[in-house]
């Protein structure tokens, strides 16, 4: 997509991909991210006493982050935060929503929003480079890869190989009859996520479930989670 449909969208406020309660299967997966043991019912548990040791700190990337309540929950667990984003809108109002002040920087990338745990990248996130972002334990992807059309996908993939150096991922897609509904977001297949991905992870579908109500309210969907490691 071109950078002015996203920015268009912020201006006017039409964000309707904004999740305002944050994602329930980042929860359910946590572990993922977090490397504890989630098959039984002390799973948040040992996320937080994971998320609690100084050993088992997480520095997470969260590509096009939006203003995601995410960035709250994976906070909330110890984890440091790395975002991208395109919208300055977007990081002013995520940052007035975890009533965090930030340190602004500019730098030939962009402008860098920071605080204490987390960093956000402000503007286009093919410029980043791993030098930039630093190391990074695991990446956060719910609204990145299908945020972006067909062709885009695959130049983003392998960008994220790169910018990361393979961090294991939790990737959370949607699975629809792209005919019936014009993106974004866009339908990322199983088929499409293995033939983007398996030559730099092992890829396993850790969940495919229907989308109550619909995409959009509009289409049957599937949501499809995976880690990529």
């Amino acid at each position: 997509m071109e950078h002015s449909f996203w920015h268009s969208k912020w201006n006017k406020n039409e964000i309707g991909f904004h999740e305002p309660e944050g994602n329930a299967l980042l929860v359910k997966y946590s572990h993922v991210l977090l490397n504890v043991k989630s098959d039984t019912a002390e799973s948040e548990a040992l996320v937080n006493e994971s998320a609690s040791s100084e050993k088992t700190q997480k520095r997470i990337f969260v590509p096009l982050c939006g203003k995601t309540k995410d960035i709250a929950w994976l906070l909330s667990k110890g984890c440091e935060v790395v975002g991208a984003e395109l919208s300055e809108i977007a990081i002013t109002q995520l940052f007035e929503d975890l009533n965090l002040t930030p340190t602004i920087e500019s730098s030939p990338k962009g402008k860098v929003y920071s605080a204490s745990h987390i960093t956000i990248f402000v503007g286009d996130i093919f410029k980043l480079t791993h030098e930039d972002i630093g190391e990074v334990t695991g990446v956060y992807d719910r609204a990145a890869l299908v945020a972006l059309p067909d062709g885009l996908r695959e130049r983003y993939a392998e960008h994220m190989v790169s910018l990361t150096r393979c961090a294991p991922q939790l990737l959370i897609t949607f699975d629809y009859q792209q005919s019936e509904l014009q993106g974004p977001p866009f339908c990322v297949s199983q088929s499409m996520v293995e033939n983007m991905y398996k030559e730099h992870y092992a890829i396993s579908l850790l969940e495919r479930s229907d989308l109550e109500g619909g995409l959009k309210k509009k289409v049957k969907a599937d949501n499809l989670v995976f880690t990529l490691s």
